[in-house]
């Protein structure tokens, strides 16, 4: 498996700042944009309400008298429209057609579409300027035809107010987000601090001669990282699941060896004296050595660390005849019978068939050793609907109830087993193997002889 490429991956500081920075940036445009057409329209309308209030003073100067239109324009209505950029005013006063005052080529409106002391704003252009027009038609007693009243101003003193606004909008936004970065890197690194703890915590690993497996102490993490602290401990605990059996197996290999090693040394220095019966001393010596080997290594495969093994579909009826094909050799040369009491069609389960195995030969094996010449063993397989179940039964001399709860505990042997080879791992890689398997194991005394029942759950998929 090749592994994957180190760089070219952002780094997750420099991740978090673009997906935080990214969305500011977005958001302070969209203010901005936001911000530019609302500038816009309250410029617009306060200046409105300043050029309508000069309209509305000179219209209230409009009188009749004597039958003619009279008017007194006032300062004031044009003061109110002063301001430092200085723009140009102008006005029209027309009784329908007739200028009455004002500038005659200043834009005119359309009187049916303006109605009786409702003012109206619009924008024109007027001597190559853009200007904004205020105008309102009023009607006046024994006067046929309306009189129009109209005043405008150039833009230049709204175009500096929207600028000046704009400007400030731009400085308080290039403000908030300046601050807003300055910022956002101390709360990154608070943020990221409980990551360098557990960085931390597994590097202080690393300087240990020893392999420390114990769960990381990295303090208090946030909820995100709990999973991956948690699922880091999970791993640990199975490497230490691992590393134990192993050295368990070490163990184990090196304690029950040493005898057979020690006999070996000792017939093989007999053989070089010439004394041909340690010939068949190292043979006896070898074979019990290999057996030993067998075992250790069966049980080591049944106690593999980790997740169960994968399930297949395995024929029960068939694993049995195979366990008793391997050992019948040995119970022929025991004096023990061997019979299978099975259906005549397969026993099909979800299982693994080398643990399965290793069960049936081991409890074979056990029986086969102990029961004594003269005695028999059935292995039995029972299948309904709700479960199957194999059983090793045999009608040796059994063991005595005190003994049933140290059954499955490695290197253990019974007085019933005085006088046999053995090494005392027989019942353990059962115990072991069955419990991979998901299997429950049950052991009786059945008066004479002793029953080992091993039982599945039903038919099943493997699902």
């Amino acid at each position: 498996m090749r592994p994957e490429p180190r760089t070219g991956a952002l780094a997750l500081r420099t991740r978090l700042l673009t997906a935080m920075l990214v969305p500011l940036l977005a958001i302070a445009i969209l203010l901005g944009l936001a911000g530019a057409t609302l500038i816009a329209d309250v410029v617009r309308r306060t200046n409105d309400r300043v050029l309508g209030g000069a309209l509305g003073a000179i219209a209230e100067t409009v009188q009749v008298e004597r039958g003619e239109v009279t008017l007194d324009l006032p300062a004031a209505a044009f003061g109110m429209l002063e301001n430092s950029e200085r723009d140009n005013v102008y006005y029209r006063i027309a009784v329908g057609g007739r200028l009455l005052t004002g500038y005659a080529d200043l834009p005119a409106p359309n009187d049916r579409a303006l109605g009786i002391d409702s003012p109206r704003f619009r924008f024109a252009m007027y001597r190559g300027q853009r200007i904004r027009i205020a105008e309102v038609r009023r009607a006046l007693p024994r006067i046929d035809q309306p009189v129009i009243v109209q005043i405008a101003e150039t833009l230049d003193g709204r175009a500096a107010l929207q600028r000046r606004l704009m400007i400030a909008l731009l400085i308080g936004e290039i403000a908030l987000v300046g601050m807003a970065m300055l910022l956002i890197r101390p709360a990154l690194a608070w943020s990221l601090r409980p990551l360098a703890r557990l960085r931390a915590a597994v590097e202080a690993r690393d300087t240990r001669a020893t392999p420390d497996l114990s769960p990381l102490r990295a303090g208090l993490l946030p909820a995100e990282l709990r999973p991956l602290s948690d699922a880091f401990d999970h791993l640990l605990a199975r490497l230490d699941t691992a590393t134990a059996g192993v050295r368990r197996f070490t163990a184990d290999a090196s304690h029950q060896m040493r005898t057979p090693l020690a006999v070996l040394k000792v017939q093989v220095a007999l053989a070089r004296r010439g004394d041909m019966q340690a010939l068949g001393e190292i043979a006896d010596a070898a074979d019990r050595l290999e057996r030993l080997v067998t075992q250790l290594l069966a049980l080591a495969r049944a106690e593999e660390a980790g997740t169960s093994p994968p399930l297949e579909h395995v024929d029960l009826r068939e694993v049995a005849i195979a366990a008793i094909n391997r050992r019948i050799h040995e119970a022929i040369g025991a004096g023990v019978e061997v019979q299978l009491d099975a259906p005549d069609d397969a026993v099909v389960i979800a299982s693994h068939r080398t643990l399965l195995f290793e069960i049936v030969s081991n409890l074979l094996d056990n029986a086969i050793r102990y029961i004594g010449d003269g005695s028999s063993i059935t292995v039995t397989i029972v299948s309904d609907n709700t479960s199957v179940t194999i059983a090793v039964a045999d009608d040796g001399p059994g063991i005595g109830d005190a003994d049933l709860q140290r059954l499955g505990e490695r290197f253990v042997r019974f007085s019933t087993s005085a006088g046999q080879e053995g090494s005392g791992l027989g019942l353990a890689i059962v115990h072991s193997a069955a419990q991979r398997l998901g299997a429950r194991l049950r052991i009786t005394n059945t008066n004479p002889g002793l029953r080992v029942t091993l039982s599945f759950g039903s038919l099943c998929d493997l699902n």
